[in-house]
């Protein structure tokens, strides 16, 4: 009977979607919703959760099996024995429904990031439509005849999407332009530019030239821009035209000339990650953007396969004092709670970027389970309770 539910869980978020498109009052409702603190994600993405659920409950039992395996001591009562062949019958049924679902949670986790990306972009109307599939974005540096300036980037199945500088003041990014893969090329650029970790992006009827913050960055784009192109071959079929909701900038990238900015592009890439609106800084594009790194569909459908919730004690680097917190760790993100009762994160802390290390002797922190978070000067350490919450 769950299985028949969840079957139709696609439905509702295209009817939702749909409704929200045709419905003013919806579309004001789901805005209004997700301003409210209670909604720390997504909307979209608490509607995914019994789908969730359905992988978590797959992952308990194969801890609970592999805990109690039939040559386990325990199993010489007859209690025990029972509980375990239980545990056996329902991670084989679980198990069978994953995979049942698996290519239907995959087409809706899909449809759900589209429609994520298409509130934090401006400029395209169209970046919904049947067959577009979401592969990497993250923060590239274009070359302009200023030199380097930094974009996000949008990769799916038949197109790159690149953006203007910065954030306007809508707290979106703005679409300055696109390529189409069908046709595209990747050249190395480093020798002829002089850039580290510098390529090319030669389409049909234009080119571009981008670099990244480290050589593990652009082996990450390259590797899946060149899956895209090989796809997008594949198929025979050049991507539909964008429909852009303002005039695109037609130029051809090799242009020696500035791109041209708005007044509100300028004055938002000043804006810092810690000065966001509430409900908009803590999207993956922005902490991408402003950690100057990506993020790839896959990373997410890990990240939903390794969510994490329980107490923790957190202290800052220069304090002495460990404060205890109800965590949820979801969506590349750690929200920190008063307690497992309240209904609303009191601060999140994004993680694309951190490093995870153990604490040296030279931090004098003299706890056990102790694991550190950082990334430039900021510094964070998170004792756990006990050995299996640490090594979770």
């Amino acid at each position: 009977q769950l299985t028949i539910h969840l079957w139709k869980h696609n439905e509702i978020l295209t009817e939702l979607e749909n409704g929200i498109k045709n419905s003013r009052k919806l579309e004001t409702f789901c805005r209004d919703f997700e301003l409210q603190k209670v909604c720390y994600l997504p909307l979209n993405t608490f509607l995914l959760r019994p789908l969730h659920r359905l992988m978590h409950y797959k992952q308990i039992m194969e801890r609970l099996c592999k805990h109690y395996p039939p040559s386990h001591v325990d199993f010489r009562d007859s209690r025990e024995a029972f509980y375990g062949f239980v545990y056996l019958a329902a991670l084989a049924e679980i198990t069978e429904m994953v995979a049942q679902l698996h290519g239907n949670m995959i087409k809706m986790e899909n449809f759900q990031k589209l429609h994520e990306l298409k509130k934090d972009l401006i400029g395209i109307d169209n970046l919904v439509i049947p067959g577009r599939e979401f592969i990497r974005l993250g923060s590239l540096s274009k070359l302009s005849g200023k030199g380097l300036q930094q974009r996000m980037f949008f990769l799916f199945n038949d197109i790159l999407l690149y953006t203007s500088r910065g954030l306007t003041a809508s707290n979106q990014f703005k679409v300055h332009g696109h390529l189409p893969l069908y046709g595209m090329t990747i050249e190395d650029s480093e020798e002829e530019w002089g850039v580290p970790h510098c390529l090319t992006l030669r389409g049909q009827q234009q080119s571009i030239i981008v670099a990244a913050s480290t050589r593990a960055e652009i082996d990450k784009w390259i590797e899946d821009i060149q899956m895209a192109i090989d796809l997008a071959d594949k198929s025979s079929d050049p991507a539909p035209e964008l429909l852009a909701s303002s005039p695109p900038d037609n130029k051809s990238p090799d242009e020696t000339t500035v791109d041209q900015e708005s007044e509100d592009d300028l004055s938002a890439s000043r804006t810092s990650l810690e000065r966001q609106s509430p409900h908009r800084g803590n999207t993956t594009v922005h902490v991408c953007w402003h950690r100057n790194t990506s993020v790839s569909m896959i990373d997410f459908s890990i990240a939903v396969e390794n969510q994490l919730s329980g107490n923790l004690l957190r202290k800052f680097k220069n304090s002495n004092g460990w404060q205890k917190l109800w965590v949820v760790f979801t969506n590349f993100c750690m929200f920190f709670y008063k307690s497992h009762q309240d209904n609303h994160p009191l601060a999140s802390l994004p993680l694309l970027g951190y490093s995870l290390t153990i604490p040296s002797e030279s931090e004098n922190i003299h706890k056990d389970y102790v694991f550190k978070l950082h990334f430039k000067s900021h510094v964070y350490y998170f004792r756990a309770e006990s050995e299996y919450t640490f090594e979770r």
